[in-house]
């Protein structure tokens, strides 16, 4: 597994009040999140709950393509359907539909089925289809597709978000938009019209960057009000070049928060692409880094928008003089990258009962289970809802000449703040 060195250094409630007839958005208590099941969840993560409903928002695992019964469908897209019907069911069980489901992620492990999610997508999106992205990655848990998602309470204000010149797309938006953010959908480097991809790996990150740029620009917000950004990149994309293209588009220490991953392949030949969420109100946005995290002049450790808390992906990487991976067990990395987590959240004033959603990239998913038995031991009555890939072949886990190890894992998370009663 491949974190890029620039990170290691740094490595949800509406209620429908009645004001003079009109409906207006407010928090709901934290103290009422709550873990969504439903009779035919089918769960793969012992340590996760299917699905999280946290007010303002709901968190949806990852959901695979394998029916109650163990079975799975025969064919690509029956699997595609079945994983949609899982999320299906978890809104559902929220008091939801899938027309407020506004962003998903979809995990292919292979790469070359993604243009045929946009038939099922279609199928289950009529109004509105959600912002997405598609990468491929090396294994999953239920392979061949698993798809996670994220869907709003409140409808008021939703709408899809498509730049100009940009092309239809019937099974995602650009961006979604909605009453405090907007979700963007992976945006690749390559031309927005022709797809072809430059040769230059500078020139894909700024075709990239540009592509998520306009999807703010026509939602009238700026780049500054990014909290969270995925950059997506195989092995082709030079991690030197992305952060320095990508830091002259933020503010340095104010940056926002960043899991950059490397996968096995993108869609259309890309090797590079940005997908995110932003805040309409840049008033709401603040980001957090504790006392022994330099500023960085690509990622915050943390942004919170509102009440929520986006925070970037750590390892087991030990900040200082003397920093690096020195576990050399997944279980022994994982307890410093909770420890690094813990850090980000103390400093943002939270704790681990108030995380509501983690995204888990494992070397080996064989590890799952040692991995798990140590994630378990963090969280509150309420487990987060959980994404869990391989997104790489494993690597060589040998210690280097200064007793360092590669990263076996790593996680990003998002968290939601109590609200103290009155």
């Amino acid at each position: 597994m491949k974190l890029l060195r620039g990170e290691k250094l740094w490595r949800v409630g509406f209620a429908a009040t009645l004001i003079g007839g009109t409906m207006c958005p407010v928090l709901i208590a934290q103290e009422r999140v709550h873990a969504v099941v439903t009779s035919r969840t089918v769960s793969t993560n012992p340590v996760a709950s299917p699905g999280v409903d946290a007010g303002d928002y709901l968190y949806i695992s990852a959901q695979g393509p394998g029916k109650a019964d163990g079975n799975t469908p025969a064919n690509f897209a029956r699997q595609v359907r079945q994983s949609l019907e899982r999320i299906k069911e978890i809104v559902e069980a929220a008091g939801l539909s899938m027309d407020n489901v506004v962003y998903t992620q979809v995990y292919l492990t292979d790469i070359s089925k993604a243009e045929e999610l946009n038939a099922a997508f279609a199928e289950y999106f009529r109004k509105v289809p959600p912002a997405r992205a598609v990468l491929g990655v090396s294994n999953l848990p239920e392979a061949p597709v698993q798809i996670s998602a994220v869907a709003v309470r409140n409808l008021e204000g939703r709408r899809a978000v498509v730049p100009t010149n940009f092309p239809a797309s019937t099974g995602s938006s650009p961006g979604v938009l909605t009453y405090d953010r907007l979700f963007v959908s992976s945006m690749a480097g390559a031309d927005p019209m022709s797809g072809k991809v430059p040769d230059d790996p500078a020139a894909q990150v700024d075709l990239a960057l540009d592509g998520m740029k306009a999807v703010l620009n026509a939602a009238g917000i700026e780049m500054s009000h990014m909290v969270f950004v995925n950059p997506y990149m195989t092995k082709d994309i030079p991690a030197r070049v992305m952060n320095e293209r990508y830091a002259r588009r933020f503010e340095f220490g104010n940056t926002p928060g960043r899991a950059t991953i490397e996968v096995t392949s993108l869609p259309g030949g890309a090797h590079i692409e940005y997908t995110g969420v932003a805040v309409r109100d840049l008033s709401t946005r603040k980001a957090i880094r504790p006392k022994n995290m330099p500023p960085s002049p690509t990622a915050s450790p943390c942004v919170f928008a509102g009440e929520t808390l986006y925070c970037s992906a750590k390892s087991g990487f030990i900040p200082g003089a003397h920093g690096g991976v020195y576990g050399p067990s997944t279980a022994a990395q994982l307890r410093q990258t909770m420890r690094n987590q813990m850090d980000n959240l103390e400093e943002a004033g939270m704790e681990f009962s108030e995380v509501v959603s983690t995204n888990v990239y494992l070397d080996d998913l064989a590890d799952t289970k040692s991995f798990d038995k140590v994630y378990g031991e963090y969280f509150g009555a309420v487990l987060p809802a959980r994404t869990v890939i391989q997104q790489i072949q494993p690597g060589d886990r040998k210690e280097d000449v200064e007793g360092h190890y590669p990263d076996l894992e790593q996680m990003s998370l998002i968290a939601v703040k109590r609200r103290s009663a009155k």
